[in-house]
Formats: structure tokens, C-alpha cells, sequence
């Protein structure tokens, strides 16, 4: 990966080795809830697709699959890899959405809370699904950027679809509020159930997992956290 390739070399490729010797030669990490789109091209992103269906192609050949005669899993192969580009790892491969901001031209500075915001992701260890709530406390100065309701929701998908575990996705997800919103006080906490845990392994149905990124006035006044966690709406499931 440490040589140089021209373009027709690289044409020449597969999409997964093209992008792999970008990220290589830009020295940027490639971690499974690393977002890997500045380096992919027009175009790629199908091909990658292609490349992923004829690899599970392979696994389901190798579970000793016959995805000739039965016709539930025929197509099973493509399926999976559309589902994995274009669905639940998107946020790997997909630029962040585009964020209105608007200046606090009413200069609020008063605690405001977002959520629960339904949210899905995988588990890095086994890709199993991780099905959670995501609530958003912000404190905002006079200098803050405000968005839209919506898009506090569209920035958690961007993050949370990706394999992860919890503790690293509720810390980028800040990272990312932080960055656009500029606010006095930041804090977020997420409830969720691991499949990893409920489908394999232990099997315990009646685990989940709550954490916690408080930053600002959050980390510094207890008497803010208390109020962010006092009016968080019941974390139970119903």
C-alpha cells in the first residue's frame, strides 16, 4: 500500500482496495465508526456494493447455504450488501447531512432538551443490532448555533449507523453537536439494547446499557445535570 499507483492502476482496482490506498496515503484512520466518505468517489459506493454481494456470496456458500434451489435466500447475498452500503453502516460512507444553523439572534441561554430520539446501530464485536433512545441537553450562549429539531435526529442516524460500541458513538455524536451548535453546555445520554447480549452469548433479554457525555455547564454545575436528568422523559421501556 506504501507504493505509489497511477490512476490506471488504481482503475484497475477493486473499489475497496482504491479507497483503502487513499485512507493509507492520507494517513486517516479506517475504524468501523470512522466516516470514510471525503475518500470515495462517484461511483464507488456501487461498486463497493457489487464487491460486498459477491464476497457474502461466498460466506453463505461456505455456511453450506444453497442459495441456488432455495428461494428465500437467492438474492439473499445482494440483499445484505445494499442493506450494509446503503442502510445500517451508512453513516460510514455518506458525507454528515447538511445542517441549517441559525444565529441566537433572541440570545437564549435556557436549558433545552431533545428527545428520546429512536436510534439504530451494530455492535463492532459481532454486528448485532443496537436498537436505543438518545436524549440531547443543550445550554446555548449568545453565540450558539441553533438547528432545527429535526436535525438533531438526522445527525444521531449519521453517527449511530456505523458498527460502534456504545461508549465511543454517544462521545462522537457530541463531538459533532459540539462543533456545530457552540453551546455553553452540552450533555447527551443513551439507553439502548445489544442484541449481542439478547441473541447470543449470555441470552439475557433484561439488560440494557445507559452512558452519559456531559460537557460545559453540564460537567462543571451539578445543579444543571440534575435538572437535565430530572426532566428526562421516563427511560423505562413500556
Amino acid at each position: 500500500m506504501s507504493i505509489f499507483r497511477s490512476e490506471d492502476e488504481l482503475a484497475a482496482l477493486p473499489a475497496s482496495e482504491r479507497i483503502r490506498y487513499r485512507l493509507v496515503g492520507a494517513d486517516c484512520r479506517y475504524h468501523a465508526n470512522d466516516n470514510i466518505a471525503e475518500h470515495i468517489r462517484e461511483g464507488e459506493l456501487e461498486e463497493l456494493r457489487a464487491e460486498v454481494a459477491a464476497k457474502m456470496q461466498g460466506v453463505l456458500e461456505s455456511l453450506v447455504i444453497d442459495t441456488v434451489s432455495d428461494h428465500n435466500t437467492h438474492e439473499t447475498a445482494k440483499r445484505v450488501a445494499k442493506m450494509f452500503i446503503e442502510e445500517v453502516f451508512r453513516g460510514r460512507y455518506v458525507p454528515m447531512p447538511s445542517v441549517t444553523e441559525f444565529p441566537n439572534f433572541s440570545r437564549l441561554n435556557e436549558l433545552m432538551i431533545v428527545g428520546p430520539i429512536t436510534v439504530r446501530s451494530a455492535c463492532s464485536h459481532h454486528l448485532c443490532p443496537i436498537l436505543g433512545r438518545v436524549w440531547i441537553g443543550i445550554l446555548p450562549n449568545e453565540h450558539s448555533n441553533l438547528i432545527g429539531l429535526s436535525k438533531y435526529a438526522r445527525v444521531c442516524d449519521w453517527v449511530m449507523t456505523r458498527p460502534q460500541i456504545q461508549e465511543e458513538a454517544v462521545v462522537m455524536l457530541a463531538d459533532a453537536l459540539q462543533e456545530r451548535v457552540k453551546p455553553d453546555g452540552l450533555a447527551i445520554v443513551m439507553e439502548a439494547d445489544h442484541f449481542c447480549m439478547h441473541w447470543r452469548g449470555v441470552k439475557d433479554d433484561d439488560t440494557a446499557m445507559t452512558n452519559s457525555v456531559m460537557r460545559g455547564a453540564f460537567l462543571k454545575d451539578p445543579n444543571l445535570r440534575r435538572e437535565f436528568l430530572s426532566l428526562l422523559s421516563k427511560k423505562t421501556h413500556p
